[in-house]
């Protein structure tokens, strides 16, 4: 059997029952971009860990087929995924006489410097979303002090506050397809979680409802939002604002910063943000905590000098 017969077959017929519509449509993506046209007419026994490694070379070189430059570590640990999955079930079913794909050695992936926005840039985007006649901006505020990712956020709807309780319900997301937009349950257990409400966030939501047309949170009138659509508002709203452009994921990151700056225990911090253990929680803010332990070190000196001057 052609290895792209058994890709598609293996997508159609094992990835996409028992996965999430995203997991399957990136992984369709990846074959039909990077792997079909490389190796896809191979063989299944014809496919060496010699030929996977050189494919991962190449794409490390120049895998990016919109710049001609090399893919990323991280993308290209994702066609390695892909390879791996597909050859062990071709294995697992007696297609394949060995599994090579074991052999792959993965790139090196160099964790991301957490961006967040300053103080100052965090009060000047707040000042203009809920200044703005765009209610929908408000999305942004709330997720600077709850934590949401975009498409937690753009999936929320009423049902999911308790006003009495003053908590948020986060069980589920939302992403765009090629199909529209699709509403999903988070990606790992740990996101479905309650966040408590601060009393001015609860009244920013008890705004939209009272000027609500639709069930979600975030609407256009009567139509939810797409996720890229926001991501552009967002954009339009930091090149208006002269803020150095950063992601919408970096909304997340200045909750986290400022809630471990306030002194936030780590445990509970990672529960807010859905993280599976506190360990991501520690790796990923570990320089945010620094700069707080820096300066509870500092304060504590001045103390130390205080008593050494008595």
């Amino acid at each position: 059997m052609l290895y792209k017969n058994w890709l598609y077959e293996w997508l159609e017929n094992y990835i996409k029952p028992s996965s999430k519509t995203r997991t399957y449509e990136r992984y369709k993506q990846i074959v039909n971009m990077h792997i079909v046209s490389k190796i896809g007419d191979y063989e299944l026994n014809d496919i060496t860990p010699a030929l996977l490694q050189n494919l991962v070379a190449e794409l490390l070189n120049n895998g990016n087929k919109r710049t001609f430059t090399g893919l990323s570590a991280n993308s290209v640990n994702s066609v390695i995924s892909v390879l791996q999955n597909s050859l062990k079930t071709a294995n697992m079913l007696c297609y394949t006489k060995t599994y090579v794909a074991g052999k792959i050695i993965r790139p090196r992936i160099t964790e991301k410097q957490v961006e967040c926005f300053s103080l100052v840039e965090q009060k000047k985007i707040e000042t203009y979303c809920l200044q703005s006649k765009k209610k929908k901006l408000y999305g942004i505020v709330i997720c600077l002090y709850t934590g949401l990712r975009i498409g937690e956020l753009l999936a929320l709807k009423f049902s999911d506050i308790d006003f009495n309780k003053s908590i948020m319900y986060i069980s589920k997301t939302c992403h765009d397809s090629l199909n529209g937009r699709i509403i999903e349950t988070p990606k790992t257990n740990s996101s479905n979680r309650i966040i408590p409400l601060p009393r001015q966030i609860l009244g920013l939501i008890k705004e939209l409802k009272r000027e609500a047309y639709s069930e979600y949170l975030i609407a256009d009138l009567d139509k939810p939002v797409a996720v890229r659509s926001y991501q552009r508002t967002f954009e339009l709203l930091l090149k208006k604002l002269n803020i150095q452009h950063k992601g919408f994921h970096s909304l997340r990151h200045t909750f986290a910063t400022r809630a471990l700056e306030c002194g936030m225990d780590v445990k509970t911090l990672s529960e807010l943000l859905g993280h599976k253990n506190t360990s991501i929680t520690l790796n990923r803010y570990v320089h945010s905590m620094l700069e707080h332990k820096t300066d509870m070190m500092n304060k504590l000196a001045k103390t130390l000098t205080k008593m050494s001057t008595e």
